[in-house]
């Protein structure tokens, strides 16, 4: 690879890393072709980007970036390949899924929303990690249940004040 192609693979790493709130470095090596294959399909499946990648290339674009990855550089040993998801925690479900069948991949590290997770064992804990459209919808339900307690209790005491102080205090007792 010349010079000329190392640069261009680094600013084209760069841009991948500046895109994407989530990137997850793996360790598929030893997988052979048809199970590298289903892992690819698997990631397609769940909009997950996953690329091979050379430690050295990785590490300046890391250097390059403005994002502050921390530690992570230092878990480019070996094989590495990166994982790009809109969703924090669907190369977790990936990674845990494909693992029933497989040892690998491992988990080397991950940068989520600007947080940094470093060892396979976190692998757990970033499944349990929840998306953003998660979230809001919990705080949505959260913010419907009290108007659907008022509606309810207005639909049943038949409307008055005094039927609907009765129905709410019925509730909270």
């Amino acid at each position: 690879m010349t010079r000329e192609e190392k640069s261009q693979v680094i600013e084209e790493l760069t841009a991948q890393l500046a895109d994407n709130t989530n990137i997850y470095l793996t360790d598929i090596s030893g997988l052979d072709a048809a199970t590298t294959s289903n892992l690819r399909r698997a990631c397609f499946k769940s909009n997950i980007k996953l690329a091979v990648v050379k430690n050295t290339l990785l590490e300046k674009a890391m250097d390059a970036s403005e994002k502050d990855f921390g530690d992570l550089p230092t878990t480019l040993k070996g094989n590495t390949s990166v994982m790009y998801s809109e969703t924090g925690n669907a190369p977790a479900k990936v990674i845990k899924e494909f693992r029933k069948k497989s040892e690998k991949p491992l988990l080397k590290g991950a940068f989520i929303e600007e947080s940094i997770y470093i060892g396979d064992e976190l692998l757990d804990a970033l499944v349990d990690i929840k998306s953003r459209e998660e979230l809001i919808g919990e705080i949505v339900g959260l913010l419907q249940s009290p108007a659907k307690n008022v509606i309810s209790a207005l639909k049943s005491s038949g409307g008055t004040i005094a039927g609907i102080v009765k129905t709410l205090s019925e509730r909270e007792g």
